[in-house]
């Protein structure tokens, strides 16, 4: 284990032998890190966290400290990160609360750019790209290979689907469907990421059905619940479009506009 001797790291902690720790990093009591995670420096972590394998988190880390919760009372709570993340400089990520399920939880293959903020029992799929200075509130869930644009704010309990990309210098305020894009103050719909479908490899015919899905729910005048109904009949059994209308069917708090 290569250790700095500025580290100060609790007696409990467990590390895997492959961990580096930078200078003036602390480490607490409940704190689990696997195996190859290499911490640069100046880095704390606490609480009851634990951090999977070949992460490289950056200065001036704050990770699993307590949520900024006035509903918070010391509870034990948790916070998982995966593996395979780069977690940048300034980067805040608190733990869960009892309201919340207890735990915020980080996937794998994340990045997390400089001064990004992870709140109180988010969760986190794999493959997201939080851009700086982009903060998700409490109890909010982003899907996998997401992309958060930066400066934006995303409201508690909102949910960001698979695929879909949030625009720079945007408020979040309802939840964002799977492969779309939206942005603004408040954020709305601005058609599909075709781009980012292309990159994860959809082929032109799964982009061209997922348009005129789009068209469909959101384009075509029907009420959202005629669109859906009318979208499983003319395509069914395709899982990109029933990923969609689940998603929209489930949402609590509304879909952007």
């Amino acid at each position: 284990m290569n250790i700095h001797p500025t580290a100060i790291i609790h007696k409990n902690a467990v590390l895997d032998s492959s961990v580096t720790v930078g200078p003036y990093c602390t480490i607490g009591e409940h704190v689990k890190i696997g195996k190859n995670t290499h911490l640069r420096s100046h880095i704390v972590i606490d609480g009851w966290t634990t951090i999977g394998k070949n992460n490289v988190i950056y200065p001036f880390t704050s990770i699993g400290l307590e949520p900024q919760d006035l509903k918070y009372k010391g509870e034990k709570s948790r916070l998982v990160v995966g593996d395979d993340n780069t977690i940048r400089e300034y980067v805040t990520l608190h733990r869960g609360t009892a309201p919340g399920g207890g735990i915020t939880q980080i996937g794998n293959n994340n990045v997390l750019m400089a001064y990004t903020h992870v709140a109180h029992d988010c969760i986190l799929g794999d493959r997201v790209i939080m851009s700086n200075a982009a903060t998700l509130a409490g109890c909010i869930t982003v899907g996998d290979d997401a992309i958060i644009g930066g400066l934006s704010g995303i409201h508690q309990f909102v949910r960001i689907g698979s695929y879909a990309m949030v625009g720079g210098c945007s408020a979040v305020a309802q939840d964002v469907p799977p492969y779309v894009r939206v942005a603004g103050n408040h954020a709305k719909l601005y058609g599909l990421n075709s781009i980012g479908l292309k990159r994860h490899g959809f082929s032109s015919d799964q982009i061209k059905t997922l348009k005129l899905l789009y068209k469909l729910l959101f384009r075509s005048g029907l009420t959202l619940k005629d669109a859906v109904q009318q979208s499983r009949e003319k395509w069914p059994n395709l899982p990109e479009v029933e990923r969609f209308l689940s998603f929209v069917e489930k949402s609590e708090r509304g879909i952007c506009r």
